[in-house]
């Protein structure tokens, strides 16, 4: 794979939003491009904000105009801006060039390259990063863009030396001039889907209008490509009946898909891989739940159809790490267990929690919950919360005061025990209050959570 040598590429670049975990991906692959890159953002925190200092990217905190230095050659528009933000607007008076983060993508990076797409409501960044990594074992040498740091990559995005090129594949809008989804950009060669959900209320009204942008995915898919399907999902299937010119490959725990798993333990993480009925091996692994046996399915057969004998690289998957922030083990305090979880969706927080309660039997789960996606915040997925908590024995609600929803509802109808309050740090003294010996603590946000997790397990190291 050879990377672009011309003028334009030592050119300089802004990117506004720089630290979600998309742009910051961005900022990587510009960087190895030879690029130079400075950034700005309303909330930086690790471990994005912790790659892009290492990369030696400028980052400014705040969306102020004179940020944008004035050698600036491009300009990249996260879709968290919209307008009337100062920046945006200085761009716009200015008739400075911008883009978006999926369209410079398109153009810089993807061209000559076959390109795995992951989709989904949930797993797409844990998915993506497996695919990644199984393509590295074979020898393929893939670059990728990854929403999170993969623990086995050290990055969430790296040019790569290979054909394949790895990105997850997100059905957000792509920036405030083009409401697109940002996975209509790629056009790949082979595409996962992994389930469909109602989501992202903010910008979508039900979920008939994320199916019709799923079809648009569909639609760029090529004959001679392969489109991985959950096999259990109905919404996908409605998807692929109003049109599919690729052929499709079904995922699941039913043994007349094309790929599908047998478990071997119930928490997930042992179980049999087989395609088209017959074994291609065992797979030993420290990932949980059947989301994530669902999740490396998917990626053995998006391998498989990039041309990998997936019985050679499906033992690799013993010594996968997985994702920063996919319940990861913060640390342990004696024989108590603190994990910090990327929760966005009642359906992610349900199966996660499954996972763990199949691995830990009886012990407890304490939560820590922060609603912090817009779904989360607008209250479209409030009904759904109390019954995702279920398996959790007590429950910590932030409910911070501009919530405009009644959290007090979702704790009534809990299961376990519950509580709300409205500060981080109120939080973190109720859960010394409640947490004992033996106890499973998991925070579960897809914000910085002010530290939480951190601060609570140095708060436990420091107690006699």
């Amino acid at each position: 794979m050879m990377h672009r040598d011309c003028a334009m590429t030592m050119s300089k670049l802004h990117i506004l939003g720089i630290a979600g975990t998309f742009m910051g991906g961005v900022a990587a692959l510009a960087r190895e491009l030879g690029r130079v890159v400075e950034g700005s953002d309303q909330n930086i925190y690790p471990p994005m904000s912790t790659q892009l200092e290492t990369l030696g990217i400028t980052l400014k905190q705040g969306y102020l105009p004179d940020h944008i230095t004035a050698d600036c050659d491009d300009i990249i528009i996260g879709n968290a801006l919209s307008r009337g933000n100062p920046a945006v607007e200085a761009v716009l008076d200015a008739g400075r060039r911008y883009t978006s983060g999926a369209e410079w993508l398109r153009e810089q990076v993807l061209p000559g390259r076959d390109v795995l797409a992951v989709a989904g409501t949930h797993g797409k960044t844990t998915t993506t990063t497996i695919l990644a990594f199984l393509l590295e074992a074979a020898g393929r040498a893939p670059g990728f863009l990854i929403g999170g740091v993969a623990e086995d990559f050290g990055a969430s995005a790296r040019l790569g030396k290979g054909r394949e090129f790895v990105v997850e594949a997100d059905e957000y809008d792509t920036a405030f001039f083009d409401k697109r989804s940002k996975f209509v950009h790629y056009r790949p060669l082979v595409a996962i889907l992994n389930n469909l959900e109602y989501d992202h209320a903010d910008i979508f009204p039900d979920v008939a209008a994320i199916q019709r942008q799923f079809h648009h995915l569909v639609r760029t898919v090529p004959g001679r490509g392969r489109l991985i399907v959950n096999g259990h999902d109905a919404r996908l299937a409605e998807v692929l009946a109003m049109g599919c010119w690729t052929p499709v490959e079904r995922f699941g725990f039913d043994p007349a898909f094309e790929w599908s798993a047998h478990k071997l333990a119930e928490d997930g993480s042992r179980f049999v891989v087989l395609h088209d009925g017959a074994e291609v091996g065992i797979v030993e692994w420290p990932l949980l739940g059947d989301h994530n046996v669902l999740n490396g399915l998917a990626a053995l057969a998006a391998c498989n159809a990039v041309g990998v004998d997936s019985s050679r690289v499906v033992e690799a998957l013993a010594s996968f790490r997985s994702v920063k922030r996919r319940l990861e083990v913060i640390g342990k305090h004696g024989d108590i267990t603190v994990y910090d979880d990327f929760a966005h969706h009642p359906t992610a927080i349900h199966t996660t929690l499954a996972g763990l309660r199949a691995k830990v039997g009886n012990a407890r789960i304490v939560v820590a919950m922060e609603p912090r996606s817009n779904s989360m915040r607008l209250g479209a997925h409030a009904e759904a919360l109390a019954p995702s908590l279920d398996l959790a024995d007590d429950v910590v609600f932030l409910a911070r005061p501009e919530l405009p929803w009644d959290a007090g509802k979702v704790i009534a109808a809990l299961k376990g025990e519950g509580r709300a309050v409205t500060d981080v740090d109120a939080l973190l003294v109720a859960l010394r209050g409640l947490v004992r010996s033996g106890d499973h603590v998991v925070f579960m946000s897809n914000g910085g959570f002010d530290g939480a997790p951190r601060r609570f397990f140095a708060a436990l190291s420091n107690t006699p």
